[in-house]
C-alpha cells in the first residue's frame, strides 16, 4: 500500500510538473512576442521547447523530426498567431483578451490534446495543425514567393496526413498517401495564393481567416472518412461517405457562391 502511494504521489508530481512547464512555455511565449515585437526569439524558444527531437542518436533526429511535425506546426502557428494579433488595428485591451484567449487554447492544446493516443484523438490533432498551419501560412505569405508557399502547404499536407497514418496498420501506404496528400493540398494552396479570400473575425475587426483554412479543413475530412471506409472494408462504402461529402460540397459552395462579394483580399 505504501508503494502504491509513492508511485501515485509520483505520478500527481510529475502530471503537475508536465502542466506548469506547458502553461509556462505559452505564457512566455506570448510574454516574448509582446516585449520584443518580433518572431524570430519566440520560433527559438519553440525550437528549444522541442529539444527531446535531439537528446538521442543523430539517425534517429530524421524519425523524431517526423513523428514531432504536428506538434511543431501548431506551435509554430500559436507564434504566428500571437504576432499577427499585435500587429492588427485593435485596441490594447483586445489585443491583451485575444492574446490571452490564444494561450488558452495552446494551453489546452499542449495538455489535454496533444498527449492523447487513440486514433480519434489523433485525427483531432492532425485537423488543428492543418487548420492552423494553413492559417498560419496565408496570414503572413502575402509577400512571399508563391513556391515557398506551395512548399510549406506541401509540408502541412503531407505532415497532416502522415500523422493520421500512423495511426492504422498500413505502412506499405503511408508514405506515398502522404506524400499524395501533400501534393493535393499544395495544388490547393497554389490556387489559393493567386485567389486568397479572408473574412473578418465576428466583433474583432483587423483580424482574418482565410477561406483556404476551412477548404483544407472540409477537404482533409473527407478525405480522411474515405481512406477510413476503404481500410475497414477494402473499398470505400458511398454510405461512409455521404455525409462528409455533402457537408464538404455544401460548405466549399457556401464559400465560393455565396460570401466572396463579403470578404477581404490578404
Amino acid at each position: 500500500m505504501e508503494f502504491l502511494k509513492i508511485v501515485k504521489r509520483r505520478s500527481f508530481l510529475n502530471e503537475a510538473v508536465y502542466i506548469a512547464l506547458n502553461v509556462g512555455l505559452s505564457v512566455s511565449i506570448m510574454i516574448l512576442v509582446r516585449v520584443t515585437g518580433l518572431l524570430w526569439p519566440s520560433f527559438g524558444l519553440v525550437f528549444l521547447s522541442k529539444w527531446r527531437i535531439f537528446a538521442v542518436r543523430p539517425r534517429f533526429w530524421f524519425a523524431n523530426i517526423q513523428t514531432n511535425m504536428v506538434s511543431f506546426i501548431v506551435s509554430i502557428s500559436f507564434v504566428v498567431f500571437l504576432y499577427t494579433t499585435g500587429q492588427a488595428n485593435l485596441s490594447e485591451l483586445q489585443i491583451i483578451i485575444f492574446q490571452s484567449l490564444l494561450v488558452l487554447l495552446d494551453i489546452i492544446w499542449l495538455v489535454l490534446l496533444k498527449p492523447q493516443s487513440k486514433r480519434l484523438y489523433v485525427v483531432l490533432q492532425a485537423g488543428v495543425a492543418l487548420f492552423v498551419g494553413i492559417t498560419a501560412i496565408f496570414s503572413m505569405s502575402y509577400g512571399w514567393m508563391s513556391s515557398f508557399v506551395v512548399l510549406l502547404t506541401w509540408l502541412v499536407g503531407y505532415a497532416v496526413a502522415r500523422h493520421v497514418l500512423n495511426s492504422y496498420d498500413d505502412e506499405a501506404h503511408a508514405l506515398f498517401l502522404s506524400l499524395a496528400w501533400g501534393f493535393v493540398l499544395a495544388e490547393i494552396g497554389w490556387l489559393a495564393y493567386h485567389w486568397t479570400i479572408a473574412y473578418q473575425l465576428p466583433l474583432v475587426k483587423g483580424i482574418l481567416l482565410p477561406q483556404v483554412s476551412i477548404i483544407a479543413l472540409c477537404f482533409g475530412f473527407l478525405t480522411y472518412k474515405s481512406y477510413d471506409s476503404y481500410y475497414h472494408h477494402q473499398k470505400i462504402r458511398f454510405v461512409d461517405i455521404i455525409l462528409p461529402l455533402l457537408f464538404t460540397v455544401s460548405i466549399v459552395a457556401m464559400l465560393l457562391i455565396a460570401f466572396n462579394n463579403v470578404t477581404t483580399g490578404v
